[in-house]
């Protein structure tokens, strides 16, 4: 049986997904292999640790009770990372998944650390705004508590982050 690994690793052109979509089927499959879907997104190589969080996450929005059991892993090793890809799919892993009252919290903290300054990925600005409003929209974060830095967010070189910040401060 080939390793989620070397699934992982063969990609065509780097910022292509490559046989993710074999990985997730196989996770579907046969859901003891999420733990080594999970490992791949420490693994070594960027691209693999790009395409498990991407994997993982799809797997997040159709079966969250899945990843209920990585979440301290997710908290105590995933929100360490500064790979802007595992930082925007954790940001939409934050809101496909039931938290508990301090891991929402800890979320939320994670999320606005990472939108406190304009010099911050495109993407994962984009995803973390998004998360943020789904949590004020729940009833679980006061706009208030956000609108600061979505103002903040207004300044950022990326014209479809200032698009969406302006859209999601309308929605709040």
């Amino acid at each position: 049986m080939e390793s989620y690994e070397s699934i992982l690793a063969v990609g065509g052109k780097t910022n292509s997904l490559g046989r993710a979509d074999e990985v997730i089927s196989s996770v579907y499959a046969d859901p003891s292999r999420l733990d080594e879907l999970f490992s791949c997104i420490s693994a070594d190589d960027a691209w693999v640790r790009m395409r498990a969080i991407d994997s993982f996450e799809k797997i997040a929005r159709e079966k969250p009770e899945w990843i209920q059991p990585y979440l301290g892993r997710i908290f105590s090793d995933l929100t360490q990372s500064n790979q802007p890809s595992v930082e925007w799919h954790l940001a939409q892993i934050f809101s496909e998944v039931q938290l508990t009252d301090e891991q929402r919290e800890n979320a939320i903290a994670w999320l606005k650390d990472k939108i406190k300054t304009t010099d911050v990925d495109w993407i994962v600005s984009v995803n973390t705004m998004k998360t943020l409003v789904h949590f004020c929209k729940s009833g679980l974060l006061a706009n208030k508590d956000v609108t600061s830095l979505f103002k903040l967010q207004q300044q950022h070189k990326s014209n479809t982050v200032k698009k969406k910040a302006a859209q999601l401060l309308q929605e709040l």
